[in-house]
Formats: structure tokens, sequence, C-alpha cells
């Protein structure tokens, strides 16, 4: 009998601690910073070739040199240190300042890489605020036709007081 007390002693004394345990809060969390991802600006080159300064500076897996040499890319253009690019069926470019080849070969002038991220700005501004430019686009047409009636109006009145 005292052996079957004292068990249920210590499962209760168990039982109790057990369940000071389970009610105890967990130690809160602390906020973590994202880390950082690189970002596809200004800084950052795409793999290719491109004319800077003057002089062709080649990028490839994220590393940037000057190129010293005629660089043969994979599918047989031909990229002179002169910054003339000869594609594989013989047709022959000069790179001017700003001008970008891809390492497959595709010639990117300054005008379409401008137009390109011109482009891109309007469809993220656009995503950003949906219809914001549409509203915008009218308000400035009904200006316009104000401007037009406005300008109606004084010539009228010109041609009132010419009469008289």
């Amino acid at each position: 009998m005292k052996n079957i007390t004292r068990i249920l002693l210590v499962a209760s004394v168990l039982l109790t601690v057990q369940g000071a345990q389970a009610q105890s809060r967990p130690a809160p969390r602390r906020p973590v910073a994202p880390k950082a991802r690189p970002k596809g600006g200004a800084g950052v080159m795409k793999d290719g070739v491109m004319m800077k300064d003057g002089k062709l500076i080649a990028t490839e897996m994220g590393m940037t040199n000057p190129i010293t040499a005629d660089k043969t890319l994979r599918n047989g253009t031909i990229i002179t240190t002169g910054g003339v690019v000869t594609g594989k069926d013989g047709a022959t470019t000069q790179l001017h300042e700003g001008d970008y080849v891809s390492l497959s070969g595709r010639v990117e002038t300054r005008a379409e890489m401008a137009a390109q991220d011109s482009i891109q700005k309007l469809q993220a501004y656009d995503l950003k605020h949906p219809g914001k430019r549409k509203e915008m686009e009218k308000a400035r047409e009904k200006a316009e036709k104000a401007k037009e009636k406005a300008d109606k109006e004084k010539e009228k009145a010109k041609a009132k007081a010419a009469k008289k």
C-alpha cells in the first residue's frame, strides 16, 4: 500500500511539473532582416561585350575585363578590339559608345536599350498604379479641349471688338 501511495505521489509531482512546463511561454522571436539581393541596375552589367569610354569591356559570369585581343563568341561572331562585330554570315557592324553585344552575338544599340528600359519602367508603373496613366491622359485631353475652347472664345471676342 505504501508503494502505491509513493507511486501516485511521484506521478502527481511529475504531472504538475510537466503542466508547469507546458504553460511557460517560448522565447520571443527576434526579427531578422531579409538578405540583400543584388539589383540589376546601372552598376550591374549583363554578360556580353559593351563599348564604354571607347574601349570594349567584356563581362562573363560577373567578371568584367577589357578586351585586349579579338574575341570569338559561341556562334562564330567575331569582335575585334576596334569594336567591329563580324557576324557568322559575314555582316559587319561598328560598335559605338554604349552599344552592347550579347554572348549569343545579338547587337543592341544604346537607343534600343533606352527604349526597352523606358518600356519596362512604364510596365512597372502600370502594375504599381493600375489605370493611373489613362486617367492622366484623359485629364490632359480635357485640359487641351478647355484651352482650345477658351482660345476660340477670345477670337470671337476680338472679332466682335473689331466690328464695333
